[in-house]
């Protein structure tokens, strides 16, 4: 079955920490860029950060520039989202997203990509 699985969410106060997974089955992540997106109650899901097939990361506006890193591990079939220094205006369902090889300069159409997973929570509250 050809999926990606996100994990990691869960509730952490202002400041804290998380690591979110995106794992991916049925096929393999190498060949694929994969792009966080997330989305707040009431407002658009937007892109937050992407790691192409060779390893460039792109951010998608500066919200989490100095705070978020993502990273792979092929031998995993596995893309990270390390979240630092959390803030109230993070919570949101987080997806992880497959496109092939590239980030975009710019976010690319939802509809353009090949695989979404279904979401993971994440709650910053104090």
């Amino acid at each position: 079955q050809v999926q990606l699985v996100e994990s990691g969410g869960g509730l952490v106060q202002p400041g804290g920490s998380l690591r979110l997974s995106c794992a991916a089955s049925g096929f393999s992540l190498d060949r694929y860029s994969i792009t966080w997106f997330r989305q707040a109650p009431g407002k658009e899901r937007e892109g937050v950060l992407c790691i192409s097939s060779s390893d460039t990361s792109r951010y998608y506006g500066d919200s989490v520039k100095g705070r978020f890193t993502i990273s792979r591990e092929n031998a995993k079939n596995t893309v990270y989202l390390q979240m630092n220094n959390l803030e109230l205006d993070d919570t949101a369902v987080y997806y992880c997203a497959a496109y092939p090889i590239i980030c975009g300069l710019g976010i690319i159409s939802m509809n353009e990509f090949d695989y979404w997973g279904q979401g993971t929570q994440v709650t910053v509250s104090s």
